[in-house]
């Protein structure tokens, strides 16, 4: 069977960027009535200018590792002298970020429905020391029958229960306090992010947050938020101990979800049904059909992307 190259696919649009990536709806030419996908293209030069590559090493390493209902999964991979490609499927539903920000905030219950999956998603990456060191909205995507899909692993990495990672990543409202201080960091980085996720989705803002990232940081370190009265009790109290600036006090920081899941927010919940899908989404995607990109912006093309990188960029990428 041939390697597969970009010539092979019908690129219909350009539905994401980012530094270092682009993601493009596509099919393949090859296959009749083919499925369609979502291709992101990765830019070699570029992850070797901002010393991302064995991040993107990394990601497609886990992405083939990981089969879940609330996990974005990889169909296939390939490169060529200018890119690396990552073919996975296509979650039409858009960002949970443009959700939120449509409606400012959700009602209790229709965070409690994304919380639910994702967490089922973040407890899965666990089992298998996968930290995924990149949680906020922006990340989720929707599916079509409205249930959670957690996309972009750029940041993810294997730490076992126990070890530590160094490596600063992530995005300043949603740094854990032991990032930012570089005291060595391991699954509780999550569950940290979980509770700005939780904050963030009942009150439609981050519960850290100034204009300057460094009193962000500064704020984060000192565990300085107001916890409005429009969050319940439950969920203040999942997310003051989800917050808890000791990582080694913080819910979840023994490796497992079931205290977490354990928490009066959560009552009620059949996570089996979850898990299942069995759950009715508050939100479905009104679509078209499989290839509608209403959910997603309009980017202008790139030609410069797609340059090809020197000899010795290439050369990095042999083993991916």
């Amino acid at each position: 069977m041939l390697p597969l190259r970009l010539r092979d696919f019908e690129v219909v649009r350009t539905i994401g960027t980012g530094t270092f990536a682009r993601v493009a709806l596509v099919r393949s030419k090859n296959q009749r009535n083919s499925p369609y996908h979502a291709l992101k293209m990765i830019n070699k030069e570029t992850l070797v200018k901002l010393k991302q590559v064995e991040h993107a090493k990394a990601e497609k390493r886990v992405l083939a590792s990981l089969d879940h209902p609330f996990i974005v999964k990889l169909i296939n991979s390939f490169q060529d002298s200018s890119c690396l490609y990552l073919t996975l499927e296509y979650i039409p539903g858009g960002e949970l970020f443009t959700r939120l920000r449509l409606y400012h905030h959700f009602p209790n219950d229709v965070a409690l429905f994304y919380a639910t999956e994702i967490l089922l998603a973040i407890s899965y990456m666990h089992t298998r020391d996968i930290v995924y060191r990149d949680l906020k909205p922006e990340n989720i995507l929707i599916d079509q029958q409205g249930h959670v899909k957690i996309a972009d692993f750029g940041f993810c990495k294997v730490i076992p229960q126990g070890e530590r990672s160094f490596t600063l990543c992530g995005t300043p409202e949603y740094l854990a306090p032991e990032i930012i201080k570089s005291e060595g960091h391991g699954k509780a980085v999550d569950w940290w992010a979980f509770g700005i996720l939780v904050y963030e989705m009942l009150v439609g803002n981050p519960p850290f947050y100034d204009q300057n990232p460094y009193k962000i940081y500064k704020k984060i370190v000192k565990g300085e938020f107001v916890m409005p009265e429009l969050i319940s009790n439950n969920a203040a109290e999942l997310i003051a101990r989800l917050l808890c600036i000791n990582q080694d006090e913080r819910l979840g920081s023994n490796g497992s979800s079931e205290e977490i899941k354990g928490m009066k927010w959560f009552r009620g919940v059949d996570f089996a049904m979850v898990v299942r899908k069995e759950v009715r989404a508050p939100w479905i995607p009104n679509l078209s059909g499989p290839n509608d990109t209403s959910s997603f912006a309009n980017y202008p093309d790139d030609p410069d992307f797609f340059r090809p990188a020197s000899v010795s960029v290439n050369e990095l990428f042999r083993d991916f």
